[in-house]
């Protein structure tokens, strides 16, 4: 990989995986958003953030290469509070151009037609407030198998210990037609045994059953009928080494069909 001297050499920084769940966390205090805040006053301040969104899927896997991403408002039928929210933070288009010359063009291209989505800054709102850390984002290339995505990942193992926070987000469960719009606090069982399926597998570094996630059976299928929200989850366990931990945050089923469970790496040597 190419030589980052302009970043720090640090000691292994923690990986995050976030479940967003609806866009409205962005604007509300509530239990999950308080987990993100305290996140981010605990963990060590990172040079830079790479953020790999469920809601950026391209042709090729791209990489904003902007000085100033904007802020993307990729949904609909919402307050207009959550449309008027910015996050600017900075890009870093000179970090975009050495990565993209680091693992080729045929692996990863910069762009300047994107941004920042909502899977991101929702999140990134909460866990670094001044949004004084320059982010740049990693789409998901469409084209990728799950394996794909999984050895992708680990070509960014070593931004690491260059003070680089890898952070991904999107839902382990997350079926929009199975959501119960009236019980903000509950789990259809489908979607709790998926939940706990997919945990254990987590916790037991079980990498290889995660990666085929669709031969875990009907409930995770149902969790998952479409990959986007589960895969950013394999960029987060790809880049687990033996000296690390995991653990879990935010393990909650909400609206029937969705998850926030999130998950934290961090090195423990």
């Amino acid at each position: 990989m190419t030589d980052f001297d302009f970043l720090p050499d640090t000691a292994p920084m923690p990986v995050i995986f976030a479940g967003h769940g609806n866009p409205m966390n962005a604007i509300e205090q509530n239990e999950f958003t308080q987990t993100w805040n305290t996140i981010g006053k605990e963990i060590p301040a990172p040079a830079l953030i790479v953020s790999i969104s469920a809601h950026w899927e391209t042709r090729g896997a791209k990489i904003t290469a902007m000085p100033t991403p904007q802020t993307i408002h990729d949904f609909g039928g919402f307050p207009d509070e959550l449309y008027r929210v910015q996050y600017p933070a900075p890009g870093n288009p000179g970090f975009a151009g050495k990565l993209t010359d680091s693992l080729g063009e045929n692996t990863l291209s910069g762009t300047s037609d994107w941004g920042l989505d909502h899977g991101t800054w929702s999140v990134l709102k909460h866990i670094f407030p001044k949004a004084d850390i320059p982010v740049v984002q990693i789409s998901l290339n469409r084209y990728f198998t799950p394996e794909q995505h999984y050895s992708f990942a680990r070509e960014l193992a070593l931004l690491r210990n260059k003070g680089v926070l890898l952070f991904s987000s999107g839902n382990i469960v997350h079926n929009l037609r199975e959501v119960d719009w009236y019980h903000a606090d509950y789990g259809h069982e489908w979607a709790m045994e998926a939940r706990e399926k997919v945990n254990e597998l987590i916790l037991s570094d079980k990498h290889d059953e995660l990666i085929n996630f669709k031969k875990l059976g009907t409930a995770v299928n149902k969790a998952a009928p479409t990959d986007e929200h589960f895969l950013p989850l394999l960029y987060s366990m790809a880049l687990k080494n033996d000296n690390d931990e995991v653990s879990l945050f935010n393990d909650k089923l909400v609206m029937g069909s969705l998850s926030m469970t999130g998950l934290m790496i961090s090195n423990i040597k």
